[in-house]
């Protein structure tokens, strides 16, 4: 699927290929071409014939896995991204592969899934085609609500994480456990794109890159930086602290457990000796001392009372009980 965005003395016109035709005939136009699902051999043509595209940069664009990177040609810069798929709301997601061409009047862009950064895009430039007319402030833009989607996933992971710490203090739950354990393995696999992204903007604030950075951009492209730098340190920030939570589960379930332990000890070491005493008087041997006593039995309760009650009071002055 070709979505065609030409932008002429401040109007958007929108439509397929058709478009690309009346861009060469207007060399003052701007042209967005965003490519989805479309067929490798044509979308290959198409970015050779149309654009001029290197081979091996469009190859990179079309792999459906590849780290992010940024590189400079003679006249346009390829960027690389990871991007949240559009069904991606929390830390359970997916990515998906964004490729950015961007030259002085064109843009083009390729994705290996919906995504609804790049659907954003084309609302806010149909709202207002004037601002937008410049392929570096589209692509800026574009970087930016990428990296959003990640911020905000992180922020809405805060607040969960303070819960289960709240729920793991009052109710310790296996199923907590499961759920930090699986956060961590999200936060692990954010954090490696984030510091992918982190580098690529770095570079891209710091070095000449034809076609992306212009001079009045520069301070969107240090923005941009900054949001994948937050990405970066909160994903980190959140990993370790998904990692303490999990930490401190064991601790807690190890303390119950060991309350658990304590009480089966105290009783134990309450039965012991009464056990042994029931049992050396259980054996009905003829010749025993105290078989034919009238207190007996009696006697023998009072001393197994007296023993339980004499544990039970050391137990309670060592604070076991």
């Amino acid at each position: 699927m070709v979505k065609t965005s030409l932008f002429i003395s401040g109007k958007l016109m929108t439509g397929a290929e058709e478009l690309i035709e009346l861009w060469h005939k207007e060399p003052s136009s701007i042209i967005w071409v965003d490519l989805y699902e479309h067929d490798i051999d044509a979308e290959t043509s198409l970015l050779q014939s149309e654009f001029g595209l290197h081979p091996l940069a469009i190859q990179d664009a079309q792999r459906e896995r590849h780290p992010p990177k940024i590189e400079s040609y003679d006249d346009y810069t390829f960027l690389l991204l990871r991007g949240l798929s559009a069904d991606s709301v929390n830390i359970d997601f997916r990515t998906i592969q964004i490729a950015l061409f961007t030259g002085k009047n064109f843009l083009v862009t390729r994705h290996t899934g919906p995504s609804s950064s790049i659907n954003s895009l084309h609302e806010i430039a149909a709202q207002n085609p004037a601002e937008y007319s410049n392929p570096s402030k589209l692509a800026l833009k574009l970087c930016r609500l990428v990296a959003l989607r990640y911020l905000n996933i992180l922020l809405e992971l805060e607040t969960r994480l303070e819960k289960v710490e709240d729920l793991m203090l009052e109710n310790p739950d296996d199923s907590l456990l499961e759920e930090l354990i699986h956060y961590k393995s999200d936060l692990k696999r954010m954090h490696r794109i984030a510091t992918y992204h982190a580098q690529v903007f770095r570079d891209l604030k710091d070095g000449n890159y034809n076609g992306f950075i212009e001079s009045d951009r520069k301070h969107e492209a240090i923005d941009v930086w900054e949001q994948q730098e937050r990405t970066q340190s909160l994903s980190q920030l959140y990993y370790e602290t998904a990692s303490d939570l999990i930490d401190g589960y064991i601790s807690v379930a190890s303390h119950h457990l060991n309350k658990i332990m304590k009480v089966l000890t105290i009783v134990m070491a309450v039965f012991v000796p009464l056990s042994f005493l029931a049992g050396i008087y259980g054996m009905n041997f003829e010749y025993m001392p105290e078989l034919h006593s009238k207190s007996g039995y009696f006697i023998l309760l009072s001393v197994m009372a007296g023993i339980a009650t004499f544990l039970m009071y050391i137990f309670r002055k060592m604070k076991w009980l």
